[in-house]
């Protein structure tokens, strides 16, 4: 038998390695994903620069470019200075008309019932806490979260048959604020509601800008970042604001077949990683359902709870692991 000074130790040695893995699959990324595209920017600015001096771009297209480059500019760092989304921000975008109060209400309730439950069952208090503390903070969080998305989904479902009429709106002599109206009349939620409000926004004197960067911030997409900038640059620098939406268009069908195409290629290795992260849990109830006493030495003895927290710790960091591999971001 071990002492229980060296399981101790290696217990401390395994949660140390698997929280350095968690930081290094989530952060890593992070920093790389940005050192790799300011290098790209700086790249393509250059490129630029060295262009126009050989060519020798005309002046009035020069300062049309500067000025586009400018509008990006303000609006991408507009973007970038929010950071941190308010739970408010978060229930809109969920489109839930409901107070940040009534939230906490809610996880208050699937705590106290997620605790009692499973003192119910016959588990000790500290179980009973940890349960309480996974209800009432995570799962109002993954279902607010699961809302969030399941409306970004619908949104990008209907936000190229609005541009087209808008399109067609434009073409046939009607004003953007006009068709932005027949919109929020006639399509189909989430569509519809987002441009209600930048209707009303519009009616009340709010700049068009300032209306962009708000519908932004209930729906953070690139699709929506797009149209604010097509429409932002038009307003400044002029030019046919038809035809600039049309090629929009095309572009958002585009990113949605691909999207779509991506997901079916990825969905076998979806549910690979599913199976194989659910298979370990699945063969534990299995046998202690089958034989409790065989299995029961994983809480009762301290070499099996060692045992049983490397083993979650692992299995943590695979699936983090398998997530970082399967879900792709274009």
């Amino acid at each position: 038998m071990l002492s229980p000074e060296l399981v101790q130790l290696a217990a401390v040695a395994l949660a140390a390695l698997g929280a350095g893995g968690i930081v290094y699959v989530l952060v890593m990324p992070y920093f790389s994903d940005e050192r790799k595209a300011s290098k790209r920017v700086a790249n393509v600015a250059q490129g630029q620069a060295g262009l126009r001096q050989r060519v020798g771009v005309p002046q009035p297209l020069q300062m049309r470019r500067k000025q586009v480059q400018d509008t990006i500019r303000d609006i991408e760092a507009k973007q970038r200075a929010k950071k941190r989304v308010s739970l408010r921000t978060k229930l809109m975008r969920a489109g839930l008309d409901i107070r940040p109060r009534t939230y906490y209400i809610f996880c208050a309730v699937c705590g106290f019932f997620g605790g009692f439950l499973v003192l119910v069952f016959g588990m000790t208090p500290l179980i009973a806490l940890l349960a309480a503390f996974a209800c009432g903070f995570g799962l109002p969080r993954w279902l607010l979260a699961r809302r969030i998305k399941s409306r970004q989904a619908k949104f990008l479902t209907e936000f190229a048959n609005a541009i087209d009429i808008i399109v067609r709106g434009i073409k046939s002599g009607l004003p953007l604020n006009d068709c932005m109206q027949v919109i929020g009349a006639e399509s189909p939620e989430p569509v519809r509601s987002e441009f209600a409000g930048l209707v009303e926004q519009q009616k009340v004197g709010v700049p068009l800008a300032k209306a962009f960067e708000r519908m932004h911030d209930r729906m953070p997409l690139p699709e929506v970042n797009f149209f604010a900038i097509v429409v932002a640059i038009q307003a400044q620098t002029g030019g046919n604001l038809a035809e600039a939406l049309s090629n929009l268009s095309g572009v958002l069908r585009d990113r949605y077949r691909l999207r779509a195409k991506v997901q079916s290629f990825s969905a076998e290795a979806k549910a690979s990683a599913m199976i194989i992260g659910a298979l370990p849990p699945l063969v534990m109830l299995t046998l202690y359902m089958v034989s409790p006493d065989y299995i029961a030495v994983l809480w009762t003895e301290k070499l099996g709870q060692a045992m049983l927290a490397a083993g979650a710790t692992w299995m943590l960091i695979g699936i983090l692991v398998m997530r970082k591999m399967i879900n792709f971001e274009f």
